[in-house]
């Protein structure tokens, strides 16, 4: 059993915890240091690597004290060049060739965003756990098979977000951006039919917009659909 903690799951930072009482792993360093010192119970020495999406601060905003702290840190090599941080616990990793961590089994795959080389990540371990993590993409083109985890980015809703360029209070140079970089409920949902579920224990709905997203109805709308237990990170 995969035990997740949300440290931050926001445009203001993003991180989280994994353990499976074997191996800890840290997916992305987007708060503050003495945040995630915090969040690990100042037990950051047994964090075992740090997986990274890309390169946008609200997602390593602690990366160079992450590598102070020697934990390595893997990610792309668009995403290493990016954040332009020499250091010999940067790995770069390819999609779809999978690397080890601790217990864990971790295949990088490409997903869709305004960055140089953006990556989710397919975790498992030999427990039987498969835990899927993606965030800040619009659309993800491969289908999973036996996921018991699901960790995915559901930022907006499009009639919300119609709505407020309606009221006028969100700008409509915002919707394009949106639309090409961030999941939307209504493409998470489709994204939900398309893949196996069968085994899935429990979704994690992430990195949601401040004002153009509804916690409650999205959590409603999702285990209407899928049966499963939704948490919103």
């Amino acid at each position: 059993m995969i035990d997740i903690k949300v440290v931050g799951s926001s445009s203001k930072g993003n991180a989280y915890l994994l353990d499976d009482s074997k191996t800890k792993l840290l997916l992305e360093c987007g708060v503050g240091w003495r945040q995630l010192q915090q969040a690990a119970g100042f037990k950051t020495s047994e964090i075992a690597g740090c997986l990274v999406t890309h390169e946008h601060g609200d997602h390593v905003k602690s990366l160079k004290d992450v590598l102070k702290a020697g934990i390595d840190c893997y990610m792309s090599t668009g995403t290493a060049n990016a954040v332009n941080v020499e250091h010999h616990r940067i790995k770069t990793v390819q999609a779809k060739k999978p690397f080890k961590v601790g217990t864990f089994q971790i295949m990088a795959f490409d997903v869709q965003h305004d960055v140089s080389e953006p990556f989710g990540f397919l975790i498992m371990n030999k427990e039987g756990d498969r835990l899927l993590f993606a965030t800040d993409t619009y659309y993800i083109k491969y289908k999973f098979h036996r996921l018991t985890h699901i960790m995915i980015e559901c930022n907006y809703s499009a009639a919300i977000l119609d709505a407020n360029i309606a009221l006028g209070t969100v700008p409509q140079v915002m919707k394009k951006r949106l639309t090409r970089s961030h999941f939307s409920l209504e493409n998470v949902k489709e994204f939900f039919k398309a893949n196996d579920l069968s085994q899935v224990e429990e979704i994690h709905l992430l990195h949601l917009s401040d004002s153009n997203s509804d916690e409650g109805l999205f959590k409603e709308e999702i285990m209407k659909l899928t049966g499963k237990p939704v948490y919103i990170a």
